[in-house]
């Protein structure tokens, strides 16, 4: 696949500062360090051994041309590290490249914001945090999501990340600390909820996300867990968002959290100072109405972006 050609809107005639992402947007080389780099995850073979509706492999390039209009309003030194390379069908591999890209980004000093593709990216960026930051004992792991992605399968698929996480953290002795936000009853099996209990893995149901006093609530349960951290790993599938504000995703949401509650309760991780690198799965430019789940998932991408100093 061709680097992406960022590109888009100069206001030459406007007074002041008009800077957008395209014009600040620079090539990650070995002399790049701070601020946050971008990394594609081209890839949906997960979602497809997981029975779902593919095209989320288009999803870096839709989000990066989403954010290429977007004014610099606060954004730190901003990098484009390219994608992460892809045999056909071979996710393992994808998802090695994939960690061994996240690595390289942490370990010159700056912020991997991942671009998915599908969910099978957690397992990728987990294993690029885990890779560079050894020393790190308690990572959180926060999910926005409509589904636990705890799957038993024979293959790893989009369902299974945080089930291999859990693994991986019981055979380095560590804690698995999951917590999920906005898991649908109507799109998880009890199965899935029961093993969820058994990892004593948090979540909040999406209905239990609709009001201001909803999302205060969830806001007190997370600063408790963020303080008890060493670091966060965040990652947001745009399927938590209701359909008509996220329908460009494999399994678009009847109810869903608001975005506005979405983003709140983004700030309050971001506001920890703890993440140390972020993903953003599930876009599906196949499925999109007016590129509105791609602006939506540029705007997620902005805001974290945004919070690094």
């Amino acid at each position: 696949m061709n680097p992406f050609h960022w590109t888009g809107r100069i206001d030459a005639e406007e007074t002041g500062v008009t800077t957008r992402w395209h014009q600040r947007v620079k090539p990650l080389d070995d002399r790049a360090t701070g601020g946050v780099a971008l990394i594609g995850f081209p890839v949906d073979e997960g979602v497809r051994r997981n029975g779902g509706r593919v095209g989320a492999a288009d999803g870096p390039r839709a989000v990066r041309a989403a954010l290429a209009n977007l004014p610099i309003m606060g954004e730190p030194a901003l990098w484009d590290a390219g994608d992460a390379g892809y045999t056909d069908g071979d996710l393992e591999a994808a998802q090695d490249k994939l960690a061994q890209r996240v690595a390289t980004v942490i370990a010159q000093g700056c912020r991997p914001l991942v671009l998915g593709g599908g969910h099978e990216v957690a397992w990728g960026t987990f294993q690029g945090i885990v890779r560079a930051r050894p020393d790190l004992r308690h990572i959180l792991v926060v999910n926005f999501d409509a589904h636990f992605d705890l799957r038993q399968a024979t293959q790893a698929n989009s369902g299974t990340p945080f089930r291999q996480i859990a693994e991986w953290c019981r055979a380095h002795d560590r804690p698995f600390d999951y917590r999920v936000l906005g898991v649908s009853r109507y799109a998880n099996t009890q199965a899935l909820f029961d093993r969820a209990k058994a990892l004593n893995a948090h979540h909040v149901l999406d209905e239990d996300l609709q009001t201001d006093r909803d999302v205060a609530a969830a806001r007190d349960g997370l600063r408790a867990a963020l303080q008890r951290c060493d670091a966060v790993y965040l990652t947001v599938c745009l399927d938590v968002l209701p359909s008509f504000q996220a329908p460009g995703v494999s399994a678009p949401a009847a109810l869903g959290v608001p975005l506005g509650h979405a983003l709140a309760l983004l700030d309050t991780v971001l506001a920890c100072g703890k993440v140390v690198a972020a993903d953003i799965a599930e876009l599906n430019p196949n499925s999109d109405r007016d590129s509105l789940t791609a602006k939506t998932a540029a705007r997620i991408a902005a805001l974290i972006a945004r919070s690094v100093r």
